[in-house]
Formats: C-alpha cells, sequence, structure tokens
C-alpha cells in the first residue's frame, strides 16, 4: 500500500508549503536536502558492496545495466550516459533503460512502470547475461517494471541490485543486494524527484566512480581515461598531461595529438620515451 510508504508520507515540516514565500521555501527545502547525505552514509557498505561487485564484473567483460521508470529510470540513463566521457568507457559497457523507451526520456509515458513484462522484454533485448549487474531503481520499491526486471536478472544469472528509498520494499526479496537510502517524507508529499532523486543521484555516481576508480581508469583524482569530446575536455586533457609531465602547454598539446588524444598514452609515452603505439600497449 502507497499509505505505507515513506516517501508518501506528509512532512510535518511543509504542510504549511503554500503560504511560504520564496526564500521560507528555499530555506525549507535546503533543510530537508541536508538529510539526504546522512541518509546516503548509513548504506555505505551496501555501496561498497556493489561497487566491488560491479568493478569485478566489467573487468570481465560484463555491463552495468540500470532499469527504472520516470525520475529514476531518467537518472540511470543519465549515469550512464555520462560514462563514456568520463572515463571512455564503450556506450554498451553501462546501458540505462527506462520504462516506456526513449520517449519517456522527455516525456510522461503512461502506464508504462506498471507492467512487468516489458522490462523482461528490455532485458532480452540487450541481451543481459550472467556476466552483468543489473541495478533496479524505484524509490517506492515497488514499482512492477522494476520488480519485473529484477525477477528476470536472476533467471539469468546477473547479479541483481535494487535502490529504493523505503524500508521493507518489495524489491528487497528479488535483489541478492539491496541499497536503501531513507531520506523521509518528501517537502511535497510524494514528489519522489526530490529528495529520494537527489539520494538516487548520489548513490548511482558514487557506482560508477567507485567501479571506475577500483579498473584504473584514474591516476590519483586524475580523470586519465577521459574522452575529448568537446573543447572543456580538451582542456582538460592537456591540463592533465602538463600536471604528469610538466612538459609546456605547447609541448602537452603535441604530445596529445601524436596519442590521438589519449591523455593516458600520451603521459606513459613521455615519461617512457616512447612511441605511442607501445606506450598504449
Amino acid at each position: 500500500m502507497l499509505t505505507n510508504l515513506t516517501t508518501e508520507g506528509r512532512n510535518p515540516a511543509s504542510e504549511a508549503l503554500d503560504g511560504l514565500s520564496a526564500l521560507q521555501i528555499v530555506r525549507l527545502m535546503n533543510f530537508e536536502d541536508a538529510k539526504v547525505a546522512e541518509a546516503v552514509r548509513r548504506e555505505a557498505e551496501s555501496i561498497a558492496r556493489a561497487i566491488d561487485v560491479v568493478a569485478e564484473r566489467l573487468k570481465g567483460g560484463g555491463r552495468l545495466i540500470y532499469l527504472g521508470a520516470g525520475t529514476s529510470g531518467r537518472l540511470g540513463v543519465l549515469d550512464a550516459a555520462e560514462c563514456p566521457p568520463t572515463f571512455s568507457t564503450p556506450p554498451e559497457q553501462v546501458v540505462g533503460l527506462i520504462a516506456g523507451g526513449h520517449e519517456a526520456m522527455f516525456r510522461a509515458v503512461e502506464g508504462a512502470e506498471d507492467v512487468p513484462q516489458s522490462a523482461a522484454d528490455d532485458l532480452k533485448a540487450v541481451r543481459l547475461s550472467a556476466r552483468d549487474v543489473l541495478v533496479g531503481i524505484a524509490t517506492s520499491g515497488r514499482t512492477p517494471y522494476v520488480l519485473g526486471g529484477l525477477e528476470y536478472a536472476r533467471t539469468v544469472g546477473a547479479y541483481a541490485v535494487g535502490l529504493s528509498c523505503n524500508r521493507d520494499a518489495a524489491l528487497a526479496g528479488r535483489a541478492d543486494l539491496s541499497i536503501t537510502p531513507v531520506v523521509g517524507p518528501e517537502v511535497i508529499s510524494g514528489s519522489t524527484r526530490m529528495k529520494a532523486g537527489t539520494a538516487t543521484k548520489m548513490v548511482l555516481n558514487m557506482l560508477t566512480t567507485g567501479a571506475m576508480v577500483l579498473l584504473g581508469k584514474t591516476y590519483g583524482n586524475l580523470m586519465v581515461d577521459l574522452r575529448a569530446t568537446n573543447a572543456k575536455l580538451v582542456d582538460r586533457s592537456r591540463r592533465i598531461v602538463t600536471a604528469l609531465t610538466e612538459l609546456s602547454d605547447a609541448e602537452a598539446e603535441a604530445l596529445l595529438a601524436r596519442c590521438d588524444g589519449e591523455v593516458k598514452t600520451a603521459v606513459v609515452a613521455h615519461l617512457g620515451s616512447m612511441a605511442p603505439d607501445v606506450a598504449r600497449q
């Protein structure tokens, strides 16, 4: 029942919301948002376990696949889309699936989240296998589309992670691991794009960032495996190379040009005094 879900409850702090000024609304929302980080912190061990599994599966040729509906689905698609430019991953390595498909990213598709079989169909379409990790995202913990996806994942042997913002969520019984940052009632009752959505974004950031760090996609805290797809990233690539090699800006640009823009290759080629092809290996 929705009435039993924390995310559907009425928040006493915002019961007079419609009578507040803009500044009061901002301060109230900021106060409530401050609770999100603590809720995520309480799930640190579960998140870390998920990161270890994701890194292990990716290293073995598997994939990370996010599955969700509405805001949850959009956040999964967003996190997946940010991996190739940040970590130079192939687009098929981290995948985001949303109930209702591409159209649902931009406009609500009514009823899409209520069909469990649709998730199984979507996962079959991307050939979910035992090498993969599926993260089913449902802040309510009961979205039929996500429950169906988690059930299908276990039938093929994929590792199933359930991410929700309600204790005793239905998805917990369908997942190998549950991550449950309980953020409490929203400022607008039931509007889980707010605190629950923020918590979800934080957890997804941790999953991909943590896994990519374990896979060697950073050097210290430098983004050495980025893909320079725009002017900002081209500039960042140059700055990373200069920081690690002490070359001038012009020398770093020339080196990157010889190395097809690959930061790791450029740094190793310089420090090892070797050709780009050898450095790449």
